[in-house]
Order: C-alpha cells, then sequence, then structure tokens
C-alpha cells in the first residue's frame, strides 16, 4: 500500500532508512542496506500534471530503494512503476491540491545517475566524473544515457520538436512559461553548481553540510511558512568492506541542526523519537483526504523547534547551544574518519546503538 495506490508487492525487499513527510508512505530522501541512495525534487513540465491519484514521487524513492540493489536497478524499479501506473495525486498534506512531476538523484558505490520525469515520459543521465545537483528544474539536455522508449515520438506528435538536429530533454520538456518557484529554482540550481565546483576534487561529508546549510543561494531555507525539512548527506566508500556512513539530521533547518550517523548494521536499536506518530483516524488516509490536521511532531521535532525559539529570544544562550550541537557533530564525523580509515573496528552493536546514542545526546542538550 503506498501513499494512494496499492501494487503489487516484491518476493524481497531491502532494508531501508527513510527521511519522509510523516502523512506519506514514501520518502523524499533515503537510504538501503546495499549503499543505493535516492532523494526527489518537484518540476513542473509540459505534459499534463495528474490531479487523479497515483504513484508520488515520494513513493518512488521509497520503491527503488526497497526494491532496488543498485543505483542502476533502482532507477529501472522506477522508471517501470512510472510507465505502468502513472505519478500524480497531491503532494501536500492540504485540502487545496499541490502537484508535481519528479526529478531524482541516484547513487550507489559505483554510479550516480540523474533521472528526470514529466508525466509517464523519462529521461536518465549516468554522471560519471564530478558532481552534479538537481533544483526544482529539468536539467538534463542532450546527453541522455537512457530514455522511455516512446520520449521522442511524444515530443515530435506535441509539436515540441521537430525531429531533427539534438533532442535535448530540458529544452524540450519544460515549460515555456515557467512558474514562479521554478524561477527561483534556476538561481538555486545554479548557486548549487558553483558551491560543488569550489570544491572540485576534494569534496567531503563537511563540504556537502556547508552547502546544505548556505542561506545565500536559498539552498537552506528558514523563512516564514517554508522551511527546509530535513537534510542527509550519504559517505559511500567505493571499497565494499567499507560501511557507508549516512548522516540526518531528523530536523528542520540544517544551519541550526546536527547531522546524526546511521549505519547499517543487524540489530539496529529502534529510535522512537524521531518516529512521527501515528493515528487511528488519519486525515490523509480518510475520503475526502486532508479535511483536519494533526500534529505529526516526533519527540526530537519538538524539543528542537522549542531550543531553536530559545535561540531565537536568547542569542548568547542560544550560541552557546549551537556551539554544542556543532561539537556533538564533529564527534560524529570524526568517529566516520575512524571507521572508514580502518583506524578503530566498533563492535557490531556500538553501530547497532550509534543512531540511537546520538539522538538521546542531542534531546539532551535540549532539556
Amino acid at each position: 500500500q503506498c501513499t494512494y495506490l496499492e501494487i503489487e508487492q516484491a518476493e524481497r525487499t531491502h532494508a531501508v532508512l527513510l527521511s519522509r513527510p510523516a502523512w506519506l508512505w514514501g520518502a523524499e530522501m533515503g537510504a538501503n542496506d546495499r549503499g543505493v541512495c535516492v532523494g526527489n525534487e518537484g518540476v513542473w513540465t509540459r505534459e499534463p500534471l495528474g490531479e487523479d491519484e497515483a504513484l508520488l514521487g515520494m513513493d518512488l524513492v521509497r520503491l527503488g530503494l526497497e526494491r532496488g540493489g543498485s543505483a542502476r536497478e533502482a532507477l529501472e524499479v522506477i522508471t517501470a512503476l512510472l510507465e505502468r501506473y502513472g505519478q500524480g495525486g497531491s503532494c501536500k498534506e492540504e485540502p487545496v491540491p499541490f502537484v508535481y512531476h519528479n526529478t531524482f538523484l541516484l547513487a550507489d558505490r559505483t554510479e550516480a545517475w540523474v533521472l528526470e520525469t514529466a508525466g509517464r515520459f523519462w529521461a536518465a543521465q549516468r554522471i560519471r566524473e564530478g558532481s552534479r545537483n538537481i533544483s526544482n528544474q529539468l536539467s538534463i539536455g542532450s546527453e541522455i544515457t537512457a530514455e522511455h522508449p516512446g520520449l521522442r515520438e511524444r515530443a515530435r506528435s506535441q509539436g515540441w520538436w521537430s525531429g531533427a538536429g539534438e533532442f535535448s530533454f530540458a529544452e524540450v520538456f519544460s515549460l515555456e512559461k515557467q512558474p514562479p518557484r521554478m524561477e527561483a529554482a534556476k538561481a538555486r540550481f545554479r548557486a548549487g553548481k558553483e558551491l560543488l565546483q569550489q570544491h572540485a576534487g576534494h569534496i567531503t561529508a563537511e563540504t556537502l553540510m556547508s552547502i546544505l546549510r548556505d542561506k545565500d543561494s536559498g539552498i537552506c531555507v528558514d523563512s516564514a511558512g517554508f522551511r527546509t525539512a530535513a537534510s542527509m548527506v550519504s559517505v559511500l566508500p567505493r571499497d565494499p568492506a567499507l560501511p557507508c556512513v549516512h548522516f540526518l539530521t531528523a530536523t528542520p533547518d540544517p544551519s541550526r541542526s546536527v547531522f546524526k550517523p546511521f549505519v547499517f548494521v543487524a540489530g539496529i536499536k529502534a529510535v522512537p523519537q524521531v518516529r512521527s506518530p501515528t493515528f487511528l483516524h488519519d486525515p490523509a488516509k480518510q475520503i475526502p483526504r486532508f479535511q483536519s490536521s494533526v500534529d505529526r511532531r516526533h519527540e526530537l521535532y519538538r524539543r528542537h523547534q522549542a531550543a531553536l525559539e530559545l535561540m531565537e529570544r536568547d542569542q548568547e544562550q542560544g550560541q552557546k547551544l549551537l556551539e554544542t550541537l556543532q561539537e556533538l557533530e564533529k564527534q560524529g564525523l570524526e568517529g566516520m574518519k575512524e571507521l572508514l580509515e580502518g583506524t578503530v573496528a566498533p563492535c557490531p552493536e556500538e553501530l547497532a546503538d550509534l543512531f540511537f546514542d546520538c539522538v538521546e545526546a542531542e534531546m539532551k542538550f535540549y532539556t
């Protein structure tokens, strides 16, 4: 059972770590125990939006992670399900539908892909070197590695492409008049690209955390009514003997949040403090949907929010708290370096408790 649709079950699925809006089934981003990471962004294209309930882009993120043992397999899972079921339905927990198409970043230890969609149509680009970002707009030009078999015919039949010369997915399928939120995304996309290029050749987990915290670029948003909801950075070593380490905030506004490490091992300790509550009569599941609202914040979210209010009220206290949180994050990053350099070999029990212990430590600082 996905957010709106029920689809056939796979014979087996991978263990997954998900960062998701609490009301839906899918995820904005996540990783699986095979070292595959997927994240998505909304886009608006020339293909009509499907308000009919279908798969959400966020459902496709989770399905790709559950069923894909590699980035390429996840890509194949997502495109096959997209072609079969389509994408559509509201992406927001509000009575007025908010609908978009999706772009995805997919990576594992050896490969990285960008997948962009327009309705049931899609194009994918394999990223062979350097860095790549996405941001609420189509960005694959003519460098297409794989595509929907009917993609070019669709563009020709709609009069969007003459059929002659180079075929650029972004040029052909982008709206001529972009919605304001996509116009704003252009500057964010350019800024993200520039920030990555500044660190070309020596991008670390800390580099990515600093980019995700960048407010001038609009990558980190903290304004009335809209705030970066959660952030994630994954380190995927090429050496399969080394574990993948995933850092998650599990709280909004990364500039005032802690990235906490998570490693897939057997017997992972449950972390109820970052699991949102469930509701017997959930307004997201009742038809008509979203007629009322419920408080979905998990415990860490609530405490973090109270801490943010303190930071705003009392700058001196707020600064002290922020420094304490930064110290906690630094410890996690140092521990990861030792683990990946092989200078320490923590026992599996320690790794199983790692994320739980970090969340507990953070909670203590808030009280």
